[in-house]
This record gives structure tokens, C-alpha cells and sequence, in this order.
């Protein structure tokens, strides 16, 4: 039997709450798919740094490279500035790790509503493929003058040839297996005049390879509105690291709940493991109230499954996930109902386990 060897970094706030969910559903997927994923955990995140002083042991990364993938809860705590909690651990996993690709499907299943009027599950089906090693996130800058009136900050965006054709070019690749081969490009080269026009000169290049992927280019803000206003026009998104990062929530946000929105840091080389995450957040408002919906910790490990060449587990998932919102007799609070965490996942392993019985 094949064993995946899988790293643990529950994290904070209801991340400790939702991941135990996605291991329930991925220990049964793995028993009916003929494979076994052995899961070892890792204490970091806010509570470890408000302990030690770092978000993680000195030596993390090395640890993490003995793994096939890592799968992530949440990262965050009032406690703890956010700077703090996102430099020194999320941000340093996907830059040191080489996870290059932040991969976000945005849809709105059947069964939730979309806070826009009217919308249906055929109008709101997405995937957003953001940069994830380079662009605004780099780190690049500095402060000057601290504490004085003319202090000062700088943050440099760095946008590299390389680094943009690669993502470029997974972009389209997925648009290409896709039926509608639409690929959408996300720019303001109308203002930032360096970093942006390269972007759209290398995206325009290897455009050129993917004839059969119809390629349309548009400013940042006009496509923030198109997918409030027509999102049934948008497929495949391509995006640099901040606007991706934009992009994506308001993408969850119309698809009716972050609650639901999984995410994928990948390293397409796949010479360091690749990391998978609900990007709902350590939500602190409802930490250990139970109520916190574990579909997106679910869908994350799905999409871990799929990465790891486990295509039909993750099938697999997905309908059973599909089937439990569909039904729409067990509702979590973010859904409009007063289903726990706890119930929410047995309806989902139920609903997986009815499929092989």
C-alpha cells in the first residue's frame, strides 16, 4: 500500500478545529482508495511564538522537506502582529519551499447562495493561479526615520522575466484543460509602468503558444467589478501575488462563504513538498465554539490528494462535498444554519462512505 508522508501545521484559532475534520475524511479516502497517509503534527504557529519568541524551530524547513506535502490550518492570532505571524512562518514556507503557485478554485456549489442576486452555480466557477514567490509579497524595503515625523517606508514589488513567464505559462496550461479555455490576465500597467508592462509583454508572449486559450487582458480594478458583475464571463485568472491575493477573496466572497474556499501552494517542480490550506483564516471570533465549517480544510486535503496523483480520491471528496451542500440539510453558521464542525464532517464522511457501501 502506497504511504504518503504528510507534515501537520494545525496552526491557530479554528485551524486546530477544521484540520482534524480534513484528516477524518482523508484517512477514509485513503482506506478506499488503497492508500494510507500518515500525518505528523508540528506545534507552530502564534501559540509557539508567544512561547518561544518564533513562529517555528530554527531548523522547520529542513524538517518539512522529508514530507510528500504539508497540509496548513490557519495562521493568525490578535496577540500577534500580523507582519510577525505571516513573515516568519506562511511566507518562508512558499518562498523557500519553491511553492511558486497559489492555486484558488473559486466556485459557488449548489446549494449556497451567492450574495449576488440571481447567481447560480453555472455563473461562479473560477480557478485563480496568483505568483506566489516574487511580486509586492518579496519583502524587499525598509523603514527610515522610525518614531519621527518624516518617517518614511519603501516596498518593492519584484517582478522578474522568469518568474512571470512561469506562471504564465501554468496559467494557460490550465486554462487549456479546461472546456471554456478562457484566460483572464490581471494588470495595471496603466500606472505602474515597469513592473506591469513586463508582466503584459511576458504574458503576451506565451499567449502566443496557447492559440487554442482565448487570452483577454484587464486592469486589476475593472476585474475586480467584472466578477461582481459578470463572473459568468471569467474562467482561468492569472495574477500577480497582491492582486492575487485580492482577487481570490472576492472570489470566495461571491462564491457565499470563505468558509468553503481551499487553496493550494504548489511547487509544480515538485523537488520540495507542497503545501495545502483553507484560506478562511485562524477566525478568532469563533475559536472553539465548534461552529467553524470544515469544508475548506476538506477541500484543501482533496486538492492535496490530487497534487500527490490521488485523482480519483479526490473525486471522490469533491462529490461527497458537493452532495452534503446540495442537500442543504446540514448547514454550518457561515451557510445560513446552525450545524457544528462536528456535524458538518460527519455528513461529509457519511456521504463519502455511501459511495463505496
Amino acid at each position: 500500500m502506497k504511504t504518503y508522508r504528510i507534515a501537520v501545521i494545525a496552526g491557530d484559532g479554528i485551524g486546530k478545529e477544521v484540520i482534524p475534520a480534513g484528516i477524518d475524511v482523508l484517512t477514509l479516502a485513503g482506506a478506499q482508495g488503497g492508500f494510507s497517509c500518515e500525518f505528523t503534527q508540528f506545534g507552530w504557529g502564534c501559540d509557539y511564538y508567544l512561547q518561544h519568541g518564533r513562529m517555528m524551530e530554527p531548523d522547520g524547513v529542513d524538517r518539512l522537506l522529508t514530507f510528500d506535502a504539508i497540509y496548513l490550518g490557519a495562521i493568525g492570532d490578535p496577540r500577534v502582529a500580523d507582519h510577525i505571524s505571516a513573515r516568519e512562518l506562511i511566507l518562508p514556507l512558499r518562498q523557500r519551499l519553491r511553492q511558486w503557485v497559489n492555486l484558488r478554485p473559486m466556485r459557488l456549489l449548489p446549494g449556497i447562495s451567492s450574495p449576488l442576486a440571481g447567481r447560480t452555480a453555472a455563473d461562479i466557477d473560477m480557478l485563480c493561479v496568483r505568483e506566489n514567490s516574487e511580486g509586492e509579497y518579496c519583502g524587499m524595503g525598509g523603514r527610515l526615520h522610525a518614531g519621527t515625523p518624516y518617517e518614511a517606508a519603501t516596498q518593492t514589488g519584484l517582478f522578474t522575466r522568469h518568474g512571470i513567464e512561469r506562471i504564465a505559462r501554468y496559467a494557460f496550461q490550465r486554462a487549456a484543460s479546461r472546456p471554456r479555455r478562457l484566460l483572464a490576465s490581471a494588470t495595471k500597467s496603466n500606472a505602474l509602468q515597469h513592473a506591469m508592462v513586463l508582466w503584459d509583454e511576458v504574458v503576451a508572449r506565451v499567449a502566443a503558444e496557447f492559440p487554442q486559450v482565448e487570452f483577454r487582458k484587464y486592469h486589476v480594478d475593472a476585474l475586480c467589478a467584472r466578477m461582481v458583475t459578470h463572473p459568468q464571463t471569467l474562467d482561468v485568472i492569472v495574477a500577480s501575488n497582491l492582486f492575487g491575493d485580492i482577487l481570490t477573496d472576492i472570489g470566495s466572497a461571491i462564491s457565499g462563504s470563505l468558509g468553503v474556499a481551499p487553496g493550494g501552494n504548489i511547487n509544480p517542480d515538485r523537488d520540495m513538498p507542497s503545501m495545502f490550506e483553507p484560506i478562511h483564516g485562524s477566525a478568532p471570533d469563533i475559536m472553539g465554539k465548534g461552529i467553524a465549517n470544515p469544508i475548506a480544510a476538506i477541500w484543501a486535503g482533496a486538492m492535496m490528494l490530487d497534487h500527490l496523483g490521488e485523482k480519483a480520491a479526490h473525486d471522490a471528496i469533491l462529490r461527497a462535498i458537493e452532495q452534503v451542500i446540495g442537500d442543504e440539510r446540514v448547514k454550518t453558521p457561515d451557510l445560513g444554519g446552525r450545524a457544528t464542525t462536528a456535524e458538518m464532517t460527519k455528513a461529509v464522511t457519511q456521504a463519502l462512505a455511501a459511495r463505496v457501501a
